[in-house]
């Protein structure tokens, strides 16, 4: 029987430059792909929020169907199922001559439990597990610190790496015969099979763009070579209306269709052949910020979910369930966090001054839960990512890498970021789609 190589998807759904999939490609001569929709992502967690919101749900369903394709072309099968790996895997694995299963390597406490159950379930066809750190810019092998001595500052970490750590050259895969193609009837299911209506995109969004590999690919096309927005973006990364304020890449980055390394070669690419400034190097200093909060949730682990965060640091939380829904449905006193709320409630998107004013209100002014808000991020934001999220709530909220514990005035913020009313205009008078 043909040894056969797995290749499990979660959050790396690419074809360029995905470690895992490349070394199964080496190791096997047949490898197929699977991945789950699973049951556990769309539920309702514990603050009363789904997990998984209809904009983050269909930015995925647009990621699969785009990954399904791709792996098409490379003759690789994807399965996929909307089932719990550990119910499905043991079945699955049945008479394939599987030995291997290639994957991302995930740390947090939700993946670490899913993974140690699929083992359980499959422990009598004693596999390899073969994990690969691959949603890092600078890999943990190569940084200039052991993981537990990461700096809690920001500053210390990048300036470190960005003179000892050497960056890695993406990876590449050549297309497989056609007789790799294994006999597949599983489908990608459709919004309503995951508990969502399907909805029309809200005219006034900054991020009208769709998930997937391809459409990753165009964006840095049309962000970087077609209209060189790249050169000016640390003038506009603190934009709020429109599509190219930013480049909005956080959002592929954030379900691994497309790699740190991949945007990083482009914007080298750009510099040589385009323009090298301070905004090109701006995308880069962002990278960089991406992988801190990973790191510092490799270091912390279940510590960046605690009330007290990595610094233990006691405040007087409240939960007020009032005050919550008001910060939620945007009908706070402030209306430039009103403006915010409202926008990422019709369409999964804020921007990131949006971001850190109405979390540092929901946190300092308020002195809400921190976490009941990270929660709500969480099950909104179409670029959600564990490690960015909760690191940006901690650090917000005088518990994570802040040396100043600063606090917001959203007042100011608002006079300077929004000196015309436009964002707030926008979003806080009634409009037809």
């Amino acid at each position: 029987m043909v040894d056969t190589g797995l290749v499990w998807f979660r959050n790396d759904l690419r074809i360029q430059d995905n470690t895992s999939l490349c070394k199964a490609v080496s190791n096997h001569e047949k490898v197929i792909a699977i991945y789950f929709f699973d049951p556990r992502h769309y539920e309702t967690n514990g603050y009363g929020f789904k997990k998984t919101e209809k904009y983050r749900a269909k930015f995925l369903l647009e990621t699969v169907n785009d990954l399904k394709k791709n792996l098409e072309q490379l003759n690789i099968s994807l399965f996929l199922y909307h089932q719990h790996p550990e119910d499905v895997l043991p079945q699955f694995l049945e008479g394939r001559n599987i030995s291997k299963i290639y994957l991302q390597k995930e740390w947090t406490q939700e993946e670490s439990d899913i993974l140690n159950t699929v083992k359980k379930s499959t422990a009598r066809y004693h596999l390899e597990w073969l994990e690969n750190y691959d949603q890092f810019l600078f890999h943990p092998d190569d940084v200039p610190f052991e993981i537990d001595q990461i700096p809690q500052v920001f500053t210390n970490f990048r300036k470190k790496c960005e003179k000892l750590a050497a960056i890695r050259p993406s990876v590449y895969l050549a297309t497989l015969s056609p007789e790799n193609k294994a006999e597949n009837n599983t489908n990608i299911p459709q919004l309503v099979d995951l508990g969502y209506q399907e909805f029309r995109i809200d005219s006034r969004s900054a991020f009208p763009f769709k998930g997937g590999e391809n459409q990753a690919l165009l964006r840095i096309d049309e962000y970087f070579w077609q209209s060189k927005k790249l050169s000016y973006y640390k003038k506009t990364r603190n934009g709020l209306v429109g599509e190219n304020y930013s480049s909005k890449l956080s959002a592929w980055l954030a379900n691994g269709s497309i790699s740190s390394r991949t945007i990083y070669n482009e914007v080298k690419k750009y510099e040589q052949q385009v323009d090298k400034n301070d905004s090109t190097y701006w995308l880069i200093f962002e990278l960089i910020w991406r992988d801190f909060f990973k790191y510092i949730s490799l270091k912390h682990r279940n510590n960046i979910f605690k009330i007290d965060g990595i610094l233990n640091k006691e405040y007087e939380w409240k939960i007020d369930k009032k005050l919550i829904e008001r910060w939620v449905n945007g009908e706070t006193s402030e209306p430039f966090v009103n403006a915010n709320m409202i926008e990422l409630k019709n369409t999964g998107w804020m921007s990131n001054r949006g971001r850190q004013n109405v979390a540092s209100y929901f946190a300092k002014e308020l002195k809400l839960d921190w976490r009941i808000g990270a929660a709500y991020f969480e099950s909104l934001l179409i670029d959600y990512d564990v490690h960015s999220n909760y690191g940006n709530w901690l650090y917000v909220s005088g518990v994570g890498n802040d040396p100043r514990d600063r606090k917001f005035n959203v007042q100011l913020q608002s006079e300077r970021y929004d000196p015309q009313y436009k964002f707030q205009n926008l979003w806080l008078q009634p409009t037809l789609f």
